[in-house]
């Protein structure tokens, strides 16, 4: 009884009775007032005067101010010293901790937080005015996303956390819902196609929330769409209104309707994968939910729909705007941006630059400056590059193009010691040589290739197998005349001994 709010009506009763003789204990018998606030209130009427039987009652106004004395009194409170500047706080938002650290900080408050909460709790606070949104026949639908069950992936064979996809046209109340796995851009877009091609139409505005897929910058004045989204809402003819932050209340058609979904449809079925949720969901939006009587219309929201506002859509476009994910991607030091694990190339001269990827279904293009710069066909496997060799720089390009096979070649072009010296190199077991090998077919360029063939047959007699052993054989002269000093040398040896004939078998058959 102390906590009882009393209306206007029933404090006169009490102090009807009261003028008729009855006592506090009386009252609250009766169960009219406790006896203590009886109490309180036969002190304020005997001061008042309103107790005298011969003196007429008070008006209700007299009446009221006893209600309002029942208000939480701030008198000598610690908090009044700083009441203007509390006040100004209070109403401008600022939480009651912030508030209070405040004052301990920098104005020597040594109250309690409880003296602030009480404080707070007394300020007139004006109360919070609403209006009802009307919308005009195909004018809008608004869109949400909801929390949905655990449903059975078949793809991956797991039980997943889903979310329900829920449009609302603002007139007739129709709905559409879709049970998805995740709210990225490219599953939003697809449920707004979805939703559209069930209702045969395109209502004019899609009021949303601030949802990532949706909006990149959350802003009262000045949101920012996705630009994914706003090519879709170009290519079906809709426009895009966003809601003010943290105001739900602007789309409360579709809140309600997700409620709906998830206390009317959602509870007390089976469902044996996201296929049959969504199928139960196409059945039930034009069976029960439907064909029920709205609460706000009082109308079959179905017949409402099929009736009233389905003839005044915007009709589908002959083509579907097709389903592109807009993304923005630096270009890394190896010539190539990551776009789901996926790398895709890019000019070099671009690097460190931050590139526009626009992301469909086969393709992935990528554009600088509303450029397009390179084209690539959509990988589905992470971690593979798309490399287009001119994308790279002019080093990257003559390495890759020096493939163990191609320096294979070259070398035995240029003779049998050098092919014999590079195939010892990249046949390595144990170091991987390719670049030096590349590193001894390019002195080709300097010395030429009958040189570089002299100096690979000195350096494969002594052992030699490094470029800078090749380079200094050419630099010092020491591949000059080689071939012939090594046949004199060898015929010396052969012919040693006592007899001019001594031979071996194989000179001997050569």
């Amino acid at each position: 009884m102390a906590n009882r709010r009393f209306e206007v009506f029933e404090l006169r009763q009490v102090l009807v009775r009261m003028r008729l003789g009855e006592s506090d204990r009386d009252l609250s018998k009766a169960g009219l007032i406790g006896r203590k606030k009886a109490g309180e209130i036969r002190r304020m009427a005997l001061d008042k005067g309103w107790l005298n039987a011969a003196s007429p009652m008070p008006t209700d106004d007299e009446i009221a101010s006893i209600k309002a004395g029942k208000s939480r009194k701030t008198k000598g409170s610690q908090v009044l010293p700083f009441a203007d500047l509390v006040s100004k706080w209070s109403a401008n938002g600022i939480t009651g901790t912030a508030i209070f650290s405040k004052l301990q900080r920098d104005h020597g408050f040594t109250g309690s937080y409880e003296s602030v909460k009480r404080f707070l709790a007394a300020l007139p606070r004006p109360p919070k005015a609403t209006m009802i949104l009307n919308f005009k026949v195909a004018e809008a639908a608004q869109v949400d996303f909801g929390s949905g069950p655990m449903l059975l992936d078949p793809v991956s064979g797991r039980v997943r956390k889903s979310w329900v996809f829920v449009m609302t046209l603002c007139f007739s109340r129709h709905q559409y819902i879709e049970f998805v796995f995740d709210q990225k851009i490219e599953t939003w877009l697809k449920c707004h196609r979805h939703a559209f091609e069930a209702f045969g139409g395109v209502p004019g505005k899609i009021l949303i929330d601030n949802l990532k897929s949706g909006i990149t910058n959350a802003c009262y004045h000045d949101p920012l769409a996705q630009r994914s989204y706003m090519d879709y809402a170009e290519g079906y003819g809709f426009i895009i209104a966003a809601c003010p932050p943290h105001d739900p209340q602007k789309k409360g058609i579709v809140e309600s309707g997700v409620k709906f979904v998830k206390r009317g449809f959602i509870p007390l079925r089976e469902f044996r994968d996201i296929h049959d949720a969504n199928r139960q969901a196409r059945e039930w939006c034009v069976g029960e939910a439907g064909n029920r009587i709205h609460g706000t219309t009082r109308q079959r929201p179905l017949t409402h729909f099929i009736e009233a506002e389905k003839a005044f859509l915007k009709p589908l476009p002959d083509l579907p705007p097709e389903l592109a994910i807009w993304t923005k991607a630096t270009l890394h030091p190896d010539c190539h941006i990551m776009f789901e694990y996926c790398r895709y190339s890019a000019p070099h001269v671009l690097i460190g630059k931050d590139l526009w990827l626009r992301v469909t279904i086969t393709m992935v293009e990528i554009y600088h400056e509303h450029s397009l710069v390179a084209s690539h066909p959509r990988t589905a496997t992470p971690g593979k590059p798309a490399t287009v060799p001119d994308h790279l720089p002019p080093n990257a390009v003559a390495f890759l193009m020096k493939t163990p096979q191609w320096c294979m070649e070259l070398a035995r072009r240029i003779g049998p010691y050098c092919g014999q010296l590079i195939e010892d190199l990249l046949t390595d077991r144990v170091m991987e040589r390719l670049r030096g090998a590349q590193g001894i077919l390019s002195l080709s360029d300097k010395f030429g290739s009958s040189r570089l063939e002299a100096a690979c047959h000195r350096a494969f007699d002594h052992g030699v197998r490094t470029r800078k052993g090749i380079l200094r054989i050419l630099e010092h002269g020491l591949d000059v005349n080689y071939a012939a000093e090594s046949k004199s040398e060898e015929v010396s040896r052969l012919y040693a001994g006592n007899s001019v004939y001594c031979r071996d078998s194989k000179t001997l058959m050569n």
